[in-house]
């Protein structure tokens, strides 16, 4: 079987951080989270990096990221560019960002040919996560079974502020059949956690939730239902919105309905973290510490 290949998503800028994140040191040896991301997917058996970003990235990326790991793993480079649609079709005049993240994956069809990881660059997964990916490439050979790694709602929140989570929904079969979007979600002083969106009935929630971090595994033939799901979207609202997104859940939930694919949920004992507020910093730097002190990471990457 061909090395699946691991699609960093990299390409954005962290609005509610204040900075580009991606490139903040976190770990002892001044790793970032992204770096933990291509360890953990090296040994878990990937054969290839490829970074989908901005170009004025390009040459920070290569110095900073792809200059420490090209001698151990392939790297390569995938542009997330505003102009980049469908024939036939143009960006609105006032519209200053890119798509969103299926627009992100989409970027990475010319650099891919084979099974593939794609995550963000700003969020840590753990090693577990990679392996379960790398496993279910290895057991599923169907070129339409696509999968997702799964997380518990309540390891997954910031003390700095609500987040956005979307809540998987599966089958007895442990397939996914959708995903609900939980916009707004708190945890009270009393321990309580509660989904509170503006203008709505507050919901309650237990933290036992399973939720998409955007862990995901695909086939190539995903990049066909990315272009046909693309041009509906530019077709409806999105190709006049300045700021609508177009969403890998929502591609997913596409071709999960239309039964062109399927999506197993993988379960996985890591524990992920990210960088949500600028706060956040310094429980993800902990967490790390923790994880090197427990023999889970080395001091240095290099």
């Amino acid at each position: 079987m061909n090395k699946p290949t691991l699609l960093i998503l990299a390409a954005g800028m962290g609005s509610r951080y204040g900075g580009l994140k991606q490139l903040d040191p976190v770990g002892p040896s001044g790793e970032t989270v992204l770096d933990y991301s291509i360890f953990d997917a090296l040994r878990a058996g990937f054969g290839r990096v490829v970074f989908v970003i901005r170009r004025d990235l390009e040459a920070a990326f290569r110095a900073g990221i792809g200059g420490k790991w090209e001698a151990r793993i392939p790297c390569g480079y995938a542009f997330q560019d505003l102009a980049d649609v469908p024939e036939g079709f143009a960006a609105p005049a006032d519209r200053a960002k890119p798509w969103g993240t299926a627009h992100a994956i989409r970027a990475g069809r010319q650099a891919i040919a084979g099974p593939f990881a794609a995550i963000n660059a700003d969020d840590f997964y753990g090693a577990d996560s990679f392996r379960a990916l790398a496993g279910h490439f290895a057991a599923e050979q169907n070129p339409t079974a696509h999968c997702m790694v799964a997380f518990r709602l309540g390891q997954t929140l910031s003390a700095h502020g609500s987040v956005s989570r979307g809540v998987c929904l599966r089958g007895a079969d442990r397939l996914l059949t959708g995903i609900q979007e939980r916009t707004k979600i708190t945890r009270h002083a009393d321990g309580t956690l509660w989904d509170e969106p503006d203008g709505e009935a507050p919901a309650p929630l237990t933290g036992n939730e399973p939720v998409s971090m955007n862990c995901w595994g695909f086939r190539p033939s995903v990049f066909g239902d990315l272009d046909a799901a693309f041009r509906d979207f530019l077709r409806g609202a999105g190709g006049t919105s300045p700021k609508k997104e177009f969403t890998i859940p929502s591609v997913v939930d596409g071709l999960i309905r239309s039964g062109r694919g399927t999506v197993a949920v993988l379960d996985t004992a890591s524990r992920w973290f990210g960088v949500t507020y600028r706060e956040d910093k310094e429980t993800v730097q902990a967490s790390i510490r923790a994880l090197v002190a427990s023999g889970e990471y080395p001091e240095s990457l290099r």
